[in-house]
C-alpha cells in the first residue's frame, strides 16, 4: 500500500531524521529540505502524496506560509498538508473551522492569540488563523496537525488518516 512519497520541511536535522526514520520503516519515501524555499523546490520536482511542515524556520510562520502556497498555488493544490507544532490545537464539532476561528478571534479570550489552530473533531477540517506582520489575519486551510515532539503513536495514524482522506476524494 505505501510506496507513497512523504515531504518533511523542517530546520531541525534531529527532526527530520526521526521523522525519515519512523515513516521509511513504514514504506513512505522521504525527501526532505530545511526551509520554505527547498521544500517548494521539492514539491514542484517530486508531487508529494503528503508534506510535513515545521511552523518556524527561517521565518516565524515560515510553515504557515508554505502551506498557504500549497492551497494558492495550482501546481502545488491537491497536496495535503500536516503541521508539525507545539501550539495546542483547539477542537470544535462545527465543520466550518474557518467560521469558528472568526469566533475565537472576537472573543475576548482568544483575540490577541497570534496563532489559532483549529480543528473539527467530526470532519477532521483543520486550519490556521494566523497575525501576519502587517497585523492582518490570514486563513490557511490544513489537513492535520502533529505535536512536537513527535510521537509515533500519534503521527502515524494522522497520516493514514489524511492519505485515506485524499484517496477518497474528500477536498484538500
Amino acid at each position: 500500500m505505501k510506496n507513497l512519497k512523504i515531504l518533511v520541511v523542517d530546520d531541525d536535522l534531529d527532526v527530520i531524521t526521526v521523522l525519515e526514520q519512523i515513516l521509511e520503516a513504514e514504506g513512505y519515501e522521504v525527501i526532505s529540505a530545511f526551509n520554505k524555499q527547498e521544500g517548494i523546490a521539492l514539491a514542484l520536482e517530486h508531487k508529494p502524496d503528503l508534506a510535513i511542515l515545521d511552523v518556524m524556520m527561517t521565518t516565524h510562520y515560515e510553515g504557515f506560509e508554505m502551506a498557504k502556497e500549497f492551497v494558492d498555488r495550482p501546481e502545488l493544490q491537491g497536496i495535503p498538508t500536516i503541521i508539525e507544532t507545539s501550539i495546542e490545537v483547539l477542537m470544535t464539532t462545527k465543520p466550518s473551522v474557518q467560521a469558528m476561528a472568526r469566533e475565537f478571534r472576537n472573543d475576548p479570550n482568544y483575540k490577541e492569540l497570534q496563532v489559532i489552530l483549529i480543528r473539527d473533531i467530526v470532519t477532521g477540517n483543520a486550519g490556521i488563523d494566523y497575525r501576519a506582520e502587517d497585523g492582518r489575519s490570514v486563513w490557511v486551510p490544513v489537513n492535520g496537525f502533529i505535536r512536537k515532539p513527535v510521537d509515533k503513536a500519534r503521527l502515524l495514524p494522522e497520516i493514514e488518516r489524511v492519505l485515506a482522506r485524499k484517496a477518497a476524494g474528500a477536498k484538500i
